[in-house]
């Protein structure tokens, strides 16, 4: 089973990307789960949501505590909610950043297996809005190939209707930008 914990804020579609995946993952015969962890926040207030993909049906209804997989939508929550420190060893750290890996690494100190994309340059620039929550699936999908890239175009088409061919078009540029680097020892 494939744990993934999205880390982003209210309003930056967390939770819609957990929806579109799960929908992709469906379609293509597995078994996903998603659900979305936040109070009575407000736009901006930080927010999680949790996704499971198998091959077998999945029985477990918690949070996930210890993901294979983050995906940190906003950089300033690294500061904030620490989402590494529960990841497993061998997990993959997937963040939305305009630095380079090494740039990354040295900040935060991450050793797993890393993926960064400037996913708020590319939103800005084929939606025209800060909004990165396609834009990070495509690193996603780079970073971890859980779904096919074409498995999420029915639900992006669905999902954003007129819109949905810029957010394709996101999904595609983040995913042929994002760079992925192995974890370091």
């Amino acid at each position: 089973m494939l744990e993934i914990r999205f880390h982003g804020r209210g309003g930056q579609g967390a939770v819609t990307s957990v929806e579109l995946l799960a929908t992709a993952a469906i379609d293509e015969g597995k078994f996903a789960q998603g659900f979305p962890s936040f109070g009575p926040e407000r736009r901006g207030a930080p927010v999680m949501a949790f996704l499971r993909i198998d091959d077998r049906p999945i029985r477990l209804r918690c949070k996930i505590a210890n993901p294979d997989v983050i995906l940190i939508l906003d950089p300033s929550l690294i500061r904030i909610q620490n989402p590494a420190a529960d990841l497993k060893p061998n997990g993959i750290i997937v963040l939305n950043t305009n630095k380079s890996l090494a740039e990354t690494r040295q900040e935060y100190g991450f050793t797993h297996t890393l993926a960064v994309v400037d996913a708020n340059q590319i939103a800005r620039q084929v939606l025209g809005v800060p909004i990165t929550n396609t834009t990070m699936l495509g690193a996603l999908l780079r970073a971890t190939g859980c779904v096919k890239l074409e498995s999420l175009k029915g639900p992006l088409q669905e999902r954003f209707g007129p819109m949905a061919a810029k957010n394709i078009a996101a999904l595609e540029q983040a995913y042929q930008q994002t760079a992925v680097e192995e974890a370091k020892s």
